[in-house]
Parts: C-alpha cells; structure tokens; sequence
C-alpha cells in the first residue's frame, strides 16, 4: 500500500509526499497507483518510486503539475525520457539504474530550476554535457559510472555546492574546474588522477575534498592557499604509501642555456632584435623557487619534493620546480626525511 507523510516545510498547504518505494512494483501497477492518485495531484510534491521494477518511467507523472522531488533510484531503468521535465522538478535522483549518455534527454532545457541531479552508479562513460546549461544546479552526482574526463565548459556550473565524480575513469581534472567558487566540497576519489591543476587554489569555499584511491604522488603547492578546507582525504595513494626520491635531470638545450644567461644577467632585447619566438621562449622563464638562487629556467628543470605545514597540524608533500639540483639545500628539519613516521604525519582521511 502506498503510504503518504506531510511535508514539514509545507504543511500548512497540505502538500504530501507519495511514498511507493520498495514494493517491487512493475510498470502496469505503478501506473495503477498513480493513477488513483491524480485526482489530488496537485497537492502531491515528493515521489519516491525507488527499489521498484519498472525499466521506464510512466508519463503519468505529468499529472502531478507540482511535483519538485523524484526518486526513481533502484529500478533497473533504460532511459531517462523527456517528459520528466514537464513537472517542475527541483530534486531528480535516478542513481544505480542502467542509463547511458545515450539514454539521458538530449537537452534539460526543461529542468530550468533544477537544483539537485543525482546519476551516480548508471552507465555513463561521458560527463553529460547537456546538464551544463543547468544554470540552478547546486548538487550534482556522476559517482560510480565509468566517465573519463570532466567537461571543460564545468566553470558555466558556478552555482554547484557539491560536485561528486568519485568511482570513475578521470585521469585528469580540467583547470576549468577553478571557476567552481561556489564549491563546498569536490568527491574525485577512486579515479586515475595523476595530478590535479594550480587552479584548485581558486575554490576558496572548500571545505571537503576527498582525493583517496588515486594515483597522486603529490599536490599543488597552491593547495595551502585553501585555508577553509576541514576535510582533506588521501589514502592510497602514492604521495602517502611511497614517495618519489629519484631524480633525473637532462642537460639543458643550447637554446635554455642561452636563455638562462639572457636572463639572469639582464641583457635587454625588444621586438625588432629577434624573432617572435624567440620573444615568446624568453618572456615563459620560470625564477627558481630557492631564495637563494637567482637562476632561471624554461623546459628544463628538477622536479623536487618538499614536505610544507598545512592547516597548521599536517605536512603534506608539494611538488616545486628548481632550476637545478644544486638549490636543493639541507632539510629544515628531521622530519622532512621519508619515514614511517613522516607518512604518519600526512592526513590519511
């Protein structure tokens, strides 16, 4: 039997919520009880269908011209049809069914006030790029699918509190995704991630970011510009289970040499003394990061590991750049030597 409950937040307008989850229902008898339910349709906000057996949802939830939350998770769905957008939905959960990008409405120019979507544990091998335009949307989940990248346009989403892709194939993260800084917290765990970008630094709304069950040996350095961050999560990966101490360091280019004495000792040059390119090469130096070193350097450069204080009660290893192997000095202290005791100190979440 369905069952009905008031809605807190509006009770005093009678509306309900229509509970039918976990009957096992197929589509003919869903269809049934809803129904007998149109005729106080309007009075109806809240549908859960969930932990039923459908494959599809009925058209005859248009009927219900107030209906803002839908639940339809658990219910072996194939497609997510068009007409769902007809109700004036604020909350769609359709998680662990069998979507597809191919299964999912080719626009969601008809969900203008949607404000949550959750899709996570479907069949989805690509960020949907039609829930871009979802200019509302606070809470988006895309966890437990196989998708590969993150869109690049995922800046356009500036209202997002929480971004949830944990349980995918990303090997990157775009540096688009610094636009977010509205985020509050960012799920990227169980992915492929190698790296993440210095524009991360731009989230200053963060608060959570779970990076667990990756393959990063280290963070960006503006990562300690994150001052409101609580929640930081990065067990298993290799900057926690083994850190890099090897260092390879190629010569540098006839041209990186020439540029660095350019450089560093001031030779002026201007636009009619050399090629465009030339120009272009010279204005990308990089000064190196030790204090103590005036050096500069282009393509060439040694990559080093440096254990930095965040939040003033972790050490977490940044990644620096020098311009060469000679401006790495002594430890400051013990504890910057790789230790058991050193990975103890990093946040394991």
């Amino acid at each position: 039997m369905e069952n009905y409950t008031s809605d807190s937040s509006d009770s005093d307008s009678g509306s309900k919520t229509l509970d039918l989850s976990y009957l096992m229902l197929d589509l003919k008898l869903l269809d049934q009880h809803l129904n007998k339910e149109t005729k106080d349709a309007k009075k109806i906000e809240i549908i859960l269908i969930h932990q039923n057996r459908i494959e599809k949802v009925p058209q005859t939830i248009t009927k219900f011209t107030n209906l803002h939350t839908l639940d339809i998770s658990h219910c072996n769905l194939t497609s997510l049809p068009d007409f769902i957008g007809d109700c004036p939905l604020t909350c769609l959960i359709a998680k662990q069914n069998c979507l597809t990008n191919e299964s999912l409405p080719k626009t969601f120019d008809n969900f203008p006030i949607l404000r949550e979507l959750n899709l996570s544990g479907n069949r989805l091998t690509e960020f949907p790029e039609q829930i871009v335009p979802l200019s509302e949307l606070k809470y988006l989940y895309l966890g437990g699918n196989s998708i590969t990248e993150i869109s690049k346009d995922i800046w356009k989403m500036h209202k997002l509190k929480i971004l949830s892709m944990g349980g995918n194939k990303l090997t990157e993260v775009p540096a688009s995704l610094g636009g977010l800084t509205s985020l509050s917290a960012l799920i990227l765990c169980d992915n492929m991630l190698e790296n993440l970008p210095s524009s991360i630094a731009n989230l200053k709304n963060l608060k959570s970011l779970l990076l667990h069950k990756n393959r990063l040996r280290t963070l960006p350095t503006e990562i300690i510009t994150l001052k409101g961050l609580t929640e930081l999560s990065l067990r298993d990966n290799p900057l926690v289970v083994r850190f890099v101490t090897d260092m390879t360091h190629n010569p540098p280019s006839l041209l990186e040499i020439s540029a660095r004495v350019i450089k560093t000792i001031n030779i002026s040059y201007e636009n009619g003394n050399l090629p465009r390119t030339l120009i272009d090469y010279l204005n990308s130096g990089h000064r190196c990061v030790n204090p103590k070193c005036q050096g500069v350097f282009f393509d060439n450069r040694v990559e080093h590991i440096k254990f930095v204080d965040f939040c003033g009660k972790y050490r977490l290893p940044l990644l620096e750049y020098l311009c060469s192997s000679k401006c790495i000095g002594p430890s400051d202290t013990e504890e910057e030597v790789v230790s058991g005791a050193m990975i103890r100190k990093v946040l394991l979440g």
